[in-house]
């Protein structure tokens, strides 16, 4: 049961939050684990009036509702269910340096211009920009 129990957390599992606004709580996923069941539920939550300033939440039952019967009794060897879940070298994302993802997949990186050299760079030659030469009569 507790692998199976990881199992599904692993594949509802979200985004991770520090601290959670009550009003953009929407939906609800609930897994129990009762003898040999799994129950699956789905709820919405319902802000409702209370007497101090925290509103009351209740949760109603949207579906789908499901009752997963363990049937199997008998799971792979610990070893053997190690090597299912190792995952390739090719799927592990590689950390690369100033480039960051933020929650909606946007990516954006920071790049690093060294000092720039104003003198050395080649221009139009246009007889405005070239240096005035002195008169030695004046």
């Amino acid at each position: 049961m507790k692998r199976i129990g990881n199992l599904m957390v692993d594949w509802f599992q979200g985004a991770k939050a520090n601290k959670i606004r009550l009003q953009g709580l929407e939906l609800v996923i609930s897994l129990t684990a009762i003898e040999n069941k799994i129950l699956f539920r789905t709820y919405r939550t319902v802000l409702k009036k209370s007497a101090t300033t925290t509103p009351r939440v209740e949760l109603v039952e949207i579906g789908p509702s499901i009752d997963f019967l363990l049937d199997r009794n008998r799971l792979a060897s610990e070893n053997l269910f190690r090597t299912a879940l190792k995952q390739p070298k090719e799927l592990k994302v590689k950390m690369r340096k100033n480039v960051a993802q933020d929650v909606f997949g946007t990516t954006t990186a920071r790049i690093h211009v060294g000092k720039q050299k104003i003198q050395t760079i080649q221009t139009r030659k246009v007889k405005a920009l070239k240096p005035q030469k002195l008169n030695e009569e004046d």
